[in-house]
């Protein structure tokens, strides 16, 4: 049962980078934006590695809570998966508007991507925090 643990870590450390990599780039760091952004999406795919194999073993875990306290998590829960799905492609296409050298258009949809990539990253940090408490 470690894993759920670090699948939290590593959305925390993602997030952590993807905020040390928006104060850089507002500074005009670029390589030190490069590399905390570059070192987001390592904890961003351990994560997933890590996530998968989590549910290949143990499953969905059912929130136990109820009322107002599941209708919260569910929205929470919701909103990530959602927006989860829509960042894998933005995170992608971001990073390859980079790795061909199309910054204009790098800097465009990096203007959504950031904010949805942190939602998530903060998100999947709150989903386990609800579970920890209510079902763990």
């Amino acid at each position: 049962m470690f894993l759920p643990a670090l699948n939290a870590l590593l959305n925390g450390l993602c997030a952590i980078t993807l905020c040390v990599g928006f104060y850089f780039i507002k500074h005009h760091n670029r390589e030190a934006h490069r590399t905390s952004i570059l070192l987001a999406f390592v904890f961003s795919s351990a994560f997933l590695v890590s996530y998968i194999v989590n549910h290949a073993l143990h499953g969905d875990t059912i929130f136990p809570g109820h009322g107002p306290v599941r209708a919260f998590y569910l929205t929470i829960l919701g909103s990530h998966v959602i927006l989860s799905i829509a960042a894998l492609p933005m995170v992608l296409t971001t990073f390859f508007f980079t790795l061909t050298g199309r910054f204009q258009m790098h800097r465009r949809i990096a203007r959504f991507t950031f904010p949805i990539w942190l939602y998530v990253s903060i998100t999947g940090v709150a989903v386990f925090a609800f579970l920890k408490v209510y079902a763990y």
